[in-house]
This record gives structure tokens, sequence and C-alpha cells, in this order.
């Protein structure tokens, strides 16, 4: 298995930290997203922990709400002292409806709406990552209606290849996220950033890529971000406090990945902090960091109930199940690998090798492609492992089908932490 936290039992069933797959399957109905909490808490702390042994605790861990993102994470988040990310209003709402502490919230994204911003304001977040100058200005004015001073960081390119896929590259110059730093755009922005009476520049932030294995991308990025607040501190004599280095880490989606380990990057990245530091006589800034991924895991998984499978002689085989691309479109997009498991023969060899197709009308609604599992048949429970990220966050209603219901698992006990939407919902907003 790609996760400690999976196992199989006495029946022969798929289980994740001691619950029986699919029973819940059965319980919940499919598809079906399940998460481990535990593991979701362990992954937490390590963060916490590795920031503390390694920059004394100078900053903070801030969750990437993007990979996963409901009521029930916010409140495990703020009991696990994490900071959060959001990137839209949805997700600064949802956070807020849960009392998560706005002190501890990172507002980003790359057209932040006029609505946005105001919430924003009106909520008091801890800081709002600009993306642009046109929002910088529009900040300010509107910072400056509600008589706040806020407090912001300028997402910056560092020009730095992470070395994953081109779809989810973000820190070289041809990106549609922030400023550049080669052209000169970033330190110009900075300049205007301090010039403007209603935000408070505090630090500048950054993000490579996802999915990253190395670690010398992050070392990297340290360096050359430090070395680019210590030529604003030059030019203009300011020094700022913080530094976000984003995240990006990457996880186990199959046996052959080969993740580095968490608590390894970071003491890496304080290295790097510490050399160029002292180097520059540059006081060590506060250090964020925004895993995402990584947090939600490897320990998750989506079930799905087969309906169907297909054999075409000398082609492949289809094994068809009561979902896909709705609730996991990332292999259409960028052809995402995954484990394939048959829940209720997980002690049997998987020597079966089959295509997992969904039931959209679409030719490509694929979610895995010549996997190996074990032999499906119809009413068989099928699991695809290490969903957790960026599946429910991706899900759509693509053929009016009804998004998944999702279930957290702790200490074996599972419950319910958002209902499976239902035929009503699809058109309650119909007029």
């Amino acid at each position: 298995m790609i996760h400690a936290s999976f196992g199989v039992n006495e029946v022969g069933n798929l289980t994740l930290n001691g619950a029986d797959t699919v029973e819940l399957a059965k319980q919940y109905g499919t598809p079906l997203y399940v998460f481990s909490e535990d593991d979701i808490r362990e992954n937490c702390r390590h963060f916490v922990e590795a920031l503390g042994a390694f920059y004394d605790g100078n900053g903070q861990i801030l969750y990437a709400s993007k990979a996963f993102c409901c009521k029930e994470m916010y409140r495990i988040m703020k009991e696990e002292s994490m900071g959060i990310d959001v990137v839209s209003g949805g997700e600064l709402y949802t956070a807020l409806s849960v009392d998560f502490p706005v002190e501890r919230i990172f507002f980003h994204g790359n057209n932040k709406t006029d609505a946005e911003l105001k919430l924003a304001i009106q909520a008091g977040v801890g800081h709002i990552v600009v993306d642009n100058l046109e929002e910088m200005h529009r900040l300010n004015d509107f910072a400056s209606a509600a008589n706040r001073v806020m407090h912001i960081f300028l997402r910056v390119k560092p020009g730095i290849d992470a070395h994953t896929h081109s779809f989810i590259r973000t820190g070289q110059i041809d990106s549609k996220f922030g400023f550049a730093l080669e052209t000169g755009e970033a330190m110009a922005a900075a300049k205007e950033a301090l010039s403007l009476s209603h935000l408070s520049l505090d630090g500048l932030h950054c993000h490579i890529g996802s999915q990253i294995f190395d670690t010398e991308p992050f070392a990297l990025a340290a360096d050359v971000m430090l070395r680019l607040m210590d030529k604003l501190r030059a030019e203009t004599g300011v020094t700022l406090e913080g530094l976000n280095l984003g995240g990006g880490f990457g996880i186990r989606y199959q046996e052959s990945d080969r993740p580095g380990v968490y608590r390894d990057s970071i003491e890496i990245m304080a290295a790097a902090l510490r050399a160029a530091a002292k180097e520059l006589d540059f006081p060590l800034p506060k250090l964020y960091l925004e895993p995402g991924r990584s947090i939600v895991g490897a320990a998750s998984a989506t079930l799905y109930k087969v309906g169907s499978v297909k054999e075409i002689p000398g082609i492949r085989t289809y094994v068809a199940v009561d979902g896909g691309m709705t609730d996991n479109p990332r292999y259409a997009l960028y052809q995402a690998p995954y484990e394939i498991v048959i829940a209720n023969k997980a002690r049997e060899e998987r020597d079966f090798v089959a295509t997992v197709a969904g039931k959209c009308c679409e030719s490509g609604d694929l979610i895995q492609e010549n996997a190996a599992m074990q032999h499906a048949e119809p009413g068989d429970t099928l699991a695809v492992l290490a969903t957790g990220p960026y599946n429910d966050s991706m899900a759509s209603n693509y053929n009016r089908i009804p998004r998944p219901a999702a279930v957290m698992i702790r200490s074996g006990n599972a419950r319910l932490i958002r209902r499976r939407e239902s035929y009503e919902d699809l058109v309650k907003n119909d007029l």
C-alpha cells in the first residue's frame, strides 16, 4: 500500500485507519471521499515541529485550503494551531463561518474581485498576498474607504524550475501569478507598495510549483528571495519581516513515488536562509510555508461501486464506476497517476489490468488507464487511493451529477463531514 494507514482486515477488505472501506461504502453510499483525520493531524504536527526544530518556530505553517476545503478541515486546522491560505471569497467565507482566527489567514489569488477584497478588509484578514499593480491600488483605495491599513505580501516569480508538470509549475517567468524578479518588476512593485498609505508591506511570497520531490528548488528559492529582500533594503532602507516560500511538497500517489521527508525540506530551507542571512547581515525573516497536498495527503481514498466490466478483445478492458471526472478530474487534466484497489478483494493479487472509466458522457472520462488491480466484477467496491488532495475541491456537476459525500476517520471511527448532494440541490438555484 502507498500509505501505512491502509490495511486489510480479517475478511479481506481494505481498511483506512482501521475502518472497513467496504462497510463505509454501504453505509454512506458511493462515490464517497474518505479521509484519515489521524494522518491530517499528524502531518500538521510534523510541519509545526520541524519549523520549531530548525527555525526556532519563527513563522507559521499555513494549510493551503485549495487542496481540500470544508468547515471540518478549518476546525481541525484551528485546533492544530495552523494558519490557512485561502484563494477565494468562498474559501474565506467558509473559514469565517467556523470562527477561524482571522490573523492567521493569508488571502491569495491572481484576480481577486472587488467583493473579495472588501470581504477580506471587513473580516480583517492577517495578510493579503498582492498579485498585480491594479489589485494593489484597488486594495489601497478600499482600505482607505474603510479607514484600515491592510498588511500585504507581494507574490514574486523567482524564476525557478521546480521539475514538475508544466501545468503545476508557477515559479517561472511565464506564469499568470505574481511579479517577475528577472525584469525588475518585483522590485518596482515593492517600491510602489511602500508608497501607498493604507498598505503595510510586511514580506514577499513565492510558490515554485506542486508535487515537488526535490529539495534543491526549495533551497534555491529561499536564497533568491532573501537576496531580493536585501536588495530592497539597500534601495529603500526598509527591512521586510516576512518570507512566504509557499508549498508544493510532493506525496506518494504510486508505489514508485519517492517523496522527500517534509522535515528534511524545512531543514534545508532553514539552512539556506540562515546562510544567506549571515552572508548579507540580514535579520532572519519570519518563515511561512503553505503545505496543502502534503497535509490532506496520501491517507485518503475515493470509493466507487463497479457497474460493468467491458472487455474489448485485443484492445483493453474497461471497468466502469459510478463516479468519474466529476469527482476526480485530475487524470483528464494531466494524467495524474493513482493506485487502484478492489476494496472487497484487497487480499488478492493485483493481476488484473484494466482502465477505470467514469459515467460521464465523455470518451475522456477516465480515472486511470491500464491499471493493475484485483479482478473486478459488477457490484465490487473500487478504491482509488490518495484522492484527498484536489479531487473534492475540483469536483463539478457535469452531466448534472451530484457531488459525493465526505467522511473523516479518526481512530477507526467514521463521521460524515459533508452530506451528498441531492437532485434538489442541483436545481435549487435555477429560476
